[in-house]
């Protein structure tokens, strides 16, 4: 029985039910004397705590993609994505709207990968004069460690993006937070031999969203924005898959020219890598690359790298380094009001 399966996660729900059941039906019939019984009833206890917490933590987990399988969670072997289970696009399941946002879970078919995502709609998107309009989409991408609950929780998002349109600095937008690492493992959003992660947001992303959603088509109609590991991988992925993304916006990215610890072969690391991408033949794209003077994590030097690099190409490359400010949410937060609007701009409007 897998780790992520329905059956188990049912098992642990009724072992559950039963341990509570037979602890209230038995515990003023345990005989004995009083050294014997207390020890039985403790035993009965901790059953009934064992049980739930096993059946949460087995919810969080597969919610969350951490562990995909048994050798995963006991670290007897590699994760393997197949074993990752979950419905595919069209049928998965979006929870009620909580301010807004909606989430789901589901298993990519062209990266055999599964994870979570959540969804944010704009407020005219339910109502009756908009039901037949198209909309943009931003796809948000968290670091790593971190979770798509890092935007909402951390992050002020939706509400910072919201402000953003109603001040017309940015057109409406869906928002998309994919868990950016599913099954716990990170590749710097690249595909490797045993993990698909690119073919995770570049196809199977876009196409729960497309499927659930009305939005717009083309690369116009979609763009990515990401902070530290997503930073690294909004400043990739437009430069090579520019048929998906149109435009991309990179806040403290990690090292540009990529992560040794991340992607340990050499040759994969370089040709995935944008330092790499941007000096050989990239598209034309345009990315906005920003940081602070005080992030070690993320010197001024890598964008400057970059802006080096793709000076002469296609690419349209715009920086901002503010004065202040560490690798968190603080130093994020504050490079929305420029951030957005750019991204925004280089999107499509909304439209029937």
């Amino acid at each position: 029985m897998g780790l992520t399966s329905t059956p188990f996660l049912v098992l642990l729900i009724v072992l559950t039910f039963l341990a509570m059941a037979g602890t209230l039906l038995l515990w003023g019939r345990v005989g004995g004397p009083w050294w014997l019984r207390w020890p039985v009833r403790a035993l009965m206890l901790v059953l009934c705590q064992v049980t739930a917490i096993t059946t949460v933590a087995t919810d969080i987990n597969n919610s969350y993609g951490l562990y995909a399988s048994w050798g995963d969670l006991l670290g007897t072997g590699t994760a393997d994505a197949a074993a990752m289970t979950g419905p595919p696009p069209q049928r998965a399941k979006f929870g009620e709207p909580t301010n807004g946002v909606r989430s789901t879970y589901f298993r990519g078919p062209r990266s055999h990968l599964a994870g979570h995502v959540l969804v944010w709609t704009p407020p005219q998107y339910d109502t009756r004069a908009d039901r037949a309009t198209r909309y943009p989409v931003v796809m948000l991408l968290h670091g790593v460690p971190g979770a798509p609950e890092s935007w909402v929780e951390q992050g002020g998002m939706p509400g910072a993006f919201a402000r953003s349109v109603q001040q017309g600095a940015a057109r409406p937008a869906i928002l998309v937070m994919p868990v950016v690492d599913p099954g716990g493992q990170d590749t710097d959003c690249t595909d490797t031999p045993q993990r698909k992660v690119a073919r995770w947001l570049v196809d199977d992303v876009p196409a729960l969203i497309a499927h659930h959603f009305r939005t717009l088509k083309g690369p116009r109609g979609m763009g990515v924005m990401g902070i530290s590991t997503g930073g690294y991988c909004a400043a990739r992925l437009p430069l090579q898959y520019p048929k998906t993304f149109g435009a991309g916006v990179a806040l403290d990215p990690d090292p540009l020219s990529g992560d040794p610890d991340v992607l340990t072969d050499p040759v994969l690391r370089e040709r995935t890598s944008p330092l790499w991408l941007v000096a050989h033949d990239p598209p034309g794209t345009a990315l906005y690359l920003a940081t602070s003077r005080q992030d070690r994590d993320s010197p001024p030097s890598y964008i400057e790298e970059f802006a080096k690099a793709a000076a002469g190409t296609d690419v349209k490359v715009t920086t901002r380094i503010v004065p202040q400010g560490g690798h968190n949410w603080g130093t994020w937060v504050t490079l929305y009001p420029q951030a957005i609007p750019w991204l925004s701009d280089r999107l499509d409007a909304p439209r029937r």
